[in-house]
């Protein structure tokens, strides 16, 4: 009886560490493609916002950011970001390396910083080839200049070098747990200034920048698991740029823009979209209107035309009416003056003849007395 026991408490624990095993694999599954959990775009904003390394450093893990979602070690983890500097002259390479393991680090990203003879700052930030394959490099534009700037070329500056390193972070910083991509993408969204301007180029622009690079370089992780590399991860394609590029093409537009494709990217078309739209929205009203008024001024001018037609034709028989009860008013008036001017010469006749019979009737009186 004991011995059933202890064999079904043995198949029970067993179970239960599969399913465990089995659960920990759907954790990672979701961020599979390792280049998908550190958008470099979003790692050139915050450097254009920074006032130096150290700041910068602070901003990269910086749990209320949560800028980075890179857990190489497999230890439900985001890995701390630690971040080192090598300068000669004008030139700055400051190297961004996650911290894996006591003495283990694995280079992430760089940003060459160069300023050329007419005194133009140049800055590319280059994606490891064992990250996100070859040539993967952006140059931000930004939109003021940074003021990160100021200290670099300063007489005594002194190259930056972090001083932390495993189980020894600053006080600020507490490790999270990875989100799945999408979620990823969603959260670093916030986290990209879109005044600036970030151009993909495949060249890096400085050779003083890969001379310090290579003198600089720590690849502890990819020497550990070459399998790893993006070459192995994805054979059909040399970069990371290329990867979503090929997600894009395979995909539909909106898919790719919320899910695959880059969030300044979709950003980018989504004000194209609203601007496209307020525009359209705007010649049409605008179409609308001076269709409005062109109807209007039509049935204006119809109207008025209408009018004017009308308006003699109206006007014709009052005038006439008007000028023929004039006409005659006249000619009664002027009978009835030529009647009454007639009428007073026949009176006054009338009278005349009255007075000279009675004045001839008496002088004849008169004479037959004498």
């Amino acid at each position: 009886m004991k011995t059933k026991l202890l064999l079904l408490n043995l198949l029970l624990s067993l179970f239960a560490i599969q399913m465990h095993a089995q659960d920990r694999t759907n954790i990672y599954t979701s961020n599979s493609e390792i280049s998908d959990n550190l958008d470099l775009r979003a790692v050139a904003s915050i450097f254009g916002d920074s006032k130096n390394l150290q700041d910068f450093e602070r901003r990269l893990n910086d749990p209320k950011f949560q800028l980075s979602n890179l857990d190489l070690n497999n230890d439900n983890e985001v890995d701390y970001l630690r971040v080192i500097e090598s300068v000669e002259n004008r030139t700055h390479v400051i190297i961004i390396q996650a911290i894996l393991d006591r003495d283990l680090y694995q280079d992430v990203a760089t940003i060459d910083v160069e300023k050329d003879r007419y005194n133009k700052i140049h800055v590319q930030v280059v994606g490891d080839v064992y990250m996100y394959g070859q040539n993967y490099i952006y140059e931000p534009v930004y939109h003021t200049t940074p003021s990160i700037y100021v200290s670099f070329w300063a007489s005594n500056y002194r190259p930056y070098c972090s001083s932390w390193y495993w189980n020894y972070y600053p006080s600020y910083y507490y490790a999270w747990n990875p989100y799945p991509v999408y979620r990823y993408r969603t959260n670093v969204y916030g986290c990209i200034n879109t005044y600036n301007n970030y151009n993909y180029v495949n060249y890096r622009r400085s050779q003083n920048a890969i001379v310090l690079y290579n003198s600089r370089y720590s690849n502890g992780y990819a020497k550990r698991y070459p399998e790893n590399s993006f070459y192995r991860r994805n054979s059909n394609v040399r970069n990371h740029y290329e990867l979503d590029q090929r997600r894009f093409s395979k995909n539909e537009m909106g898919y790719s823009q919320n899910r695959n494709y880059s969030p300044r990217d979709s950003y980018q078309r989504k004000n194209e979209y609203k601007r496209e739209y307020s525009y359209s929205n705007s010649n049409d009203s605008r179409k609308n209107m001076s269709q409005k008024v062109e109807s209007q001024r039509d049935y204006s001018q119809r109207n008025n035309s209408q009018k004017r037609e009308n308006y003699p034709n109206e006007n014709i028989p009052q005038r006439t009416e008007s000028q023929g009860n004039h006409s005659q008013n006249r000619g009664n008036s002027t009978r009835e003056r030529i009647s009454e001017s007639h009428e007073s010469q026949r009176d006054n006749s009338d009278r005349k003849n009255s007075d000279s019979r009675g004045n001839s009737g008496s002088s004849r009186g008169n004479n037959r007395r004498i």
